[in-house]
């Protein structure tokens, strides 16, 4: 084998660095520096080699790119001049501007009638989310103020000192141990669910646990899932893009309608039975009794507890899963209780179901990310996650009395619903016209709210829904009186 090192002439036909994916074959004869200069000018410009950035060192580079440290510090040279970078001495050459950006038209941003259309599309919630408003009162956001950075950190620095070598593998598609262990002592303390913690599925919330149900039961031949009406478009939405069908099914004030559940012919149905979305009921006895009735002929229950944990003038409901347990696959997550950036819920199915969900969990993503799961669970095991609720129960029940205030003082013709419970509040309007032109007009004014058409696959009274837990007592105050100013102006009774 020969050993004779291979000359300049021959690496600098191949030769290449890591940084930037430079390859000096790129480079015409004669004008390696202006090449050099010119393609760290544009990373410099496009953000790949941001501000605060430093550059390798001249030695280096000239030595991967296979040229004379002469080409890299002239190209380096330049770049000082220009402004863009500065030697730093033991801390190297630093990007510290980048080239003037060429000026363009900002992106047009969608009047908010365009944003309120009566059929919302797949893309609604993103677009709405990134529209500005002074105040949003947007349902289903918590008080992400409130997030426990302490007792993340804290719990944070305690799993990365005994975290051993192999946790940082592949784990279970099914979730680490130790939170689902955590999660059914969560579920067995707040919502009365017996539960081994084997059976448990932790999934990148609630949405993954629909799509990998509707993978299941589309594997089982069951194509539609009866949904509440009203009930939550962004549910609905997931369920239909997995090409599940979603027959609506009326709710009223005790509750979804078994006795139109049954006439649906309908082979699983999915609720929110603890406080319903949007109204707020809560599933009563009776009812209850029906739909345990209809699932031990067959049927099965989806139970979304999306925000059971939030009550306030009411004892705790008991999840459907503690009851039938065989019949019921039940989804929750921390999306309501710390933060959806998380994204980490929870899934338990019936035995029949478990391998078929498993093995879409496994084909989706190999399972969640193992750190933040651990760190949950030390949050959880630890009682720091429930002195957060205490927390955050007694915030938002100041902030629900504001609201239900404000809509007394500004629209009084209002109907309120749901108030014991949950994050939003759902209102009812007589003669309001189209809600959506209401919440259009409404945004136009700085305030953010979500019509309630949207959640209603039928016709159903006008109406807005209301988040409250994420606002202070005066942007609340605010929000309502712009919302009253708006019907006023609409020559309609607040």
């Amino acid at each position: 084998m020969s050993r004779a090192k291979p000359r300049a002439s021959d690496r600098s036909i191949t030769a290449g660095s890591d940084f930037l994916h430079l390859t000096i074959a790129d480079a015409p004869p004669g004008g390696r520096a202006d090449w050099l200069t010119n393609r760290l000018r544009q990373a410099i410009a496009d953000g790949r080699v941001p501000a605060g950035a430093r550059l390798p060192p001249t030695r280096v580079l000239a030595a991967d790119l296979g040229v004379s440290r002469g080409v890299v510090t002239e190209a380096y040279q330049r770049l000082t001049e220009e402004g863009h970078v500065a030697g730093r001495g033991r801390a190297g050459t630093v990007v510290v501007a980048a080239p003037a950006a060429p000026v363009t038209a900002p992106a047009p941003v969608p009047p908010p009638a365009a944003l309120f259309p009566p059929a919302p599309g797949s893309d609604i919630f993103d677009a709405v989310r990134a529209a500005s408003a002074t105040i949003d009162l947007t349902p289903g956001v918590p008080d992400l103020t409130a997030f426990p950075r302490t007792d993340w950190l804290r719990a944070e620095r305690t799993v990365l000192r005994r975290l051993a070598a192999a946790d940082l593998g592949y784990g279970d598609p099914c979730g680490a141990p130790v939170l689902r262990r955590a999660v059914a002592a969560w579920l067995a303390r707040s919502r009365g669910i017996a539960v081994d913690p084997a059976e448990v599925i932790i999934v990148a919330g609630v949405s993954q646990a629909l799509g990998l149900l509707a993978q299941a039961l589309g594997s089982a031949g069951v194509d539609r899932v009866a949904v509440e009406d009203p009930g939550s478009l962004g549910v609905r939405q997931h369920l239909n893009n997995w090409r599940v069908r979603t027959p609506p099914i009326a709710v009223d004030d005790a509750g979804i309608r078994v006795d139109q559940l049954v006439a649906s012919g309908a082979r699983a149905v999915l609720l929110t039975p603890a406080h319903q979305f949007p109204t707020g009921v809560v599933l009563d006895g009776d009812r209850r009794r029906q739909l345990v009735d209809w699932a031990r002929a067959g049927g099965l229950i989806i139970e979304d507890d999306y925000d059971a944990e939030h009550r306030y003038d009411r004892p705790p409901v008991p999840a459907l899963r503690g009851v039938l347990p065989e019949q019921v696959c039940y989804a929750g997550s921390v999306s309501k209780l710390l933060a959806p950036a998380l994204r980490v819920g929870w899934l338990l199915v019936p035995a029949q179901l478990r391998a078929a969900v498993v093995a879409a969990k496994r084909n989706a993503d190999l399972g969640n990310a193992v750190l933040p799961q651990l760190v949950l669970a030390e949050l959880m095991s630890s009682g720091a996650l429930e002195r957060h609720l205490r927390l955050l129960r007694r915030r938002h029940i100041r902030r629900r009395d504001a609201m239900i205030a404000a809509l007394a003082r500004h629209l009084p013709a209002a109907t309120v619903h749901g108030a014991a419970a949950g994050l939003h509040l759902m209102i009812t309007l007589d003669e309001a016209g189209a809600d959506t032109d209401l919440a259009a007009a409404v945004l136009a004014r700085g305030v953010k709210v979500q019509p309630l058409s949207w959640h209603c696959q039928r016709p159903y009274r006008p109406g807005l829904v209301l988040g409250y837990a994420a606002r202070t007592t005066t942007e609340i105050e605010e929000g309502v009186a712009e919302i009253a100013a708006v019907l006023r102006r609409r020559g309609r009774p607040a």
